[in-house]
């Protein structure tokens, strides 16, 4: 764990502070179903939650993912080197979900003196058919394996793999290449952040006095609203997404009310064609209660 944990204070709520730790590790949030959020981590992840755990550890304390895991495993490689005269690949591997798919499985967050992948491009196969995109996520096919044999609840850190043959690579990059980032991720946005912000196939980028008009609007309604104090965050993603943080003691019926009121501010102060659709998500009266402002494009 390298010292990578999170205490609870005394009688704090364990959530709470799940959620806070998952705010401080966040780059971006790809999708979000009430409190529940995938993230992309500093690391270049996208996972659930930043990938904290709070399973195998005490109720006071919250797990994070290593700083750099790649670092980790080097480390690990040289020290197993020098105690005991092996020359070994390391992979650090942790649970994470999968898209489409039911089910946890373990994946690697960090390698050391094994590629993270092979490359079969090129390569043609028994029937004459030429590879064109098929790169195998060796380390990845390592951890689930290795994760067969530790298990989820019997507390065994490590397993060992023998028999595997590889070139140990020229460049040891780590972890790194399996990161799928920029033009190669067809996936950057959840479909909440897609469902009534552009049209298939449009530019998702926002639109000239996008923000302008929301921050106007948001001050309308604030002032008229003086009682109730919101955090206004725009998304960062590109997508004309806008997350408004609520008060704790908000409930649904009031965040409805005041994207009704934001709605309309929007369309009276901006009256070409702007349309909005607001959805309160998450945890009424908690810190996870945040409303959703998707933003439709001026005409022409």
């Amino acid at each position: 764990m390298e010292g990578r944990l999170v205490p609870v204070p005394p009688g704090a709520d364990r959530e709470t502070a799940r959620q806070r730790a998952v705010d401080a590790e966040t780059v971006r949030v790809v999708a979000r179903r009430g409190p529940l959020r995938i993230v992309e981590t500093r690391h270049g992840w996208v996972v659930a939650a930043a990938g904290i755990d709070a399973s195998n550890v005490p109720g006071d304390a919250l797990v994070l993912l290593p700083e750099d895991a790649d670092a980790s495993a080097r480390d690990l490689r040289v020290r197993l080197g020098e105690l005991l005269g092996v020359d070994v690949a390391v992979v650090v591997s942790d649970t994470f979900g999968r898209t489409w798919r039911e089910g946890l499985t373990d994946v690697a967050v960090g390698s050391a003196g094994i590629p993270a992948l092979a490359d079969l491009r090129g390569a043609v196969d028994a029937h004459g058919n030429r590879l064109e995109t098929t790169q195998v996520a060796v380390v990845d096919e390592l951890a689930a394996a290795a994760d067969l044999v530790k298990g989820k609840l019997a507390g065994i850190p490590v397993a060992v793999v023998r028999g595997l043959g590889f070139d140990r690579p020229a460049e040891d990059t780590g972890t790194r290449p399996l990161v799928r980032l920029g033009p190669g991720d067809l996936f950057p946005y959840g479909s909440r952040d897609l469902v009534g912000s552009r049209a298939p196939g449009a530019d998702l980028a926002p639109r000239p006095g996008e923000l302008d008009a929301v921050a106007e609007a948001f001050r309308t309604a604030v002032a008229a609203l003086p009682e109730f104090p919101v955090v206004l965050r725009y998304g960062g993603e590109g997508d004309g997404v806008v997350d408004v943080h609520l008060p704790e003691r908000a409930t649904t019926t009031t965040a409805l009310n005041l994207g009704a009121l934001i709605g309309a501010v929007i369309v009276q102060l901006h009256a070409e064609g702007w349309t909005t659709r607001w959805e309160p998500v998450g945890t009424p009266g908690g810190t996870s209660l945040v409303g959703r402002l998707w933003l439709g494009s001026p005409a022409g």
